[in-house]
């Protein structure tokens, strides 16, 4: 459980192989940031020989999940979660006051992290030819209580779970979606479309990439889910809802949410990650 601006914050993450592929490509983070003063030395008594933390003030949520069906998938979605967080380590700002100003700067950082990680991605991929190729998708949830700030690339996804109510916080970025918005598939031929996984967009990918950004402000009692495409083929909308909301804790959301996904075929790696917003004691 985190302590986060007063409040209780369940969050929990699961990733899991699948029944037929080999190799796990996913991968998911939980980061709690703080504004914290590291005494490396001083001349006060030994009592102040320590790190003073004024508690989290921002969370950070991510899911990757690998392009290509090989090891430089898995190598993709790792980078890019590193690289994020060595953004957001050594040269984020501070963000932590909700106005017009400071939430179009943090945007702009986030987008500019995930421009970082791409490029990390590519230049790892053209020192290593055999993951020449490699990429990955990347949903990210920074939360600066009351908003949720959402970045994205891919078919990943981000629901808002609010009384049982599903709502997505992302557009899939993929071809067969690209199709529907212009009129040439409906939503269901869209779900069987061989186009259904071709990304338009990826981490590390051949081409440039554009950020979608989006933000949602959040209740007590509200929750984030975030999820690879393992999980959103093989468990219908409302009953993903019915999962996230009725698990008596973020833990047991995700192990039900993964459960339903191999019970439903389990032919590609899935994780879920759960965030509950509760108040404090």
């Amino acid at each position: 459980m985190l302590r986060f601006e007063g409040l209780k914050v369940d969050a929990r993450g699961k990733t899991d192989v699948g029944r037929v592929r080999r190799v796990n490509q996913d991968q998911f983070l939980i980061a709690a940031l703080h504004k914290v003063i590291d005494i490396h030395e001083t001349s006060l008594p030994a009592q102040y020989h320590q790190q003073f933390d004024s508690g989290a003030r921002a969370l950070l949520l991510l899911v990757a999940d690998g392009v290509g069906g090989g090891p430089g998938g898995e190598r993709a979605s790792s980078l890019t979660l590193d690289a994020i967080m060595q953004y957001v380590t050594t040269s984020m700002r501070c963000f932590y006051k909700l106005d017009q100003v400071a939430s179009l700067d943090l945007m702009s950082e986030l987008a500019a992290s995930v421009h970082s990680s791409h490029l990390a991605v590519r230049t790892a991929a053209e020192a290593e030819p055999d993951d020449s190729g490699m990429a990955t998708t990347l949903t990210m949830a920074h939360i600066l209580w009351p908003r949720a700030y959402v970045v994205h690339i891919g078919d990943s996804r981000c629901y808002h779970v609010r009384g049982g109510r599903l709502e997505l916080l992302t557009r899939d970025q993929t071809l067969s979606q690209a199709m529907v918005e212009a009129g040439n598939l409906t939503a269901e031929q869209a779900e069987q479309s061989p186009y259904a996984h071709v990304l338009m967009q990826a981490v590390g990918g051949a081409h440039d990439i554009e950020p979608a950004l989006s933000q949602v402000d959040l209740e007590i009692d509200d929750a984030l889910l975030l999820c690879t495409d393992g999980l959103t083929k093989h468990v219908a909308h409302d009953e993903i809802g019915r999962l996230a909301h009725a698990a008596p804790d973020a833990g047991a959301a995700c192990d039900a949410l993964v459960a339903a996904a191999l019970d439903g075929g389990g032919t590609d790696n899935v994780t879920a990650l759960v965030a509950r917003f509760g108040r404090g004691d």
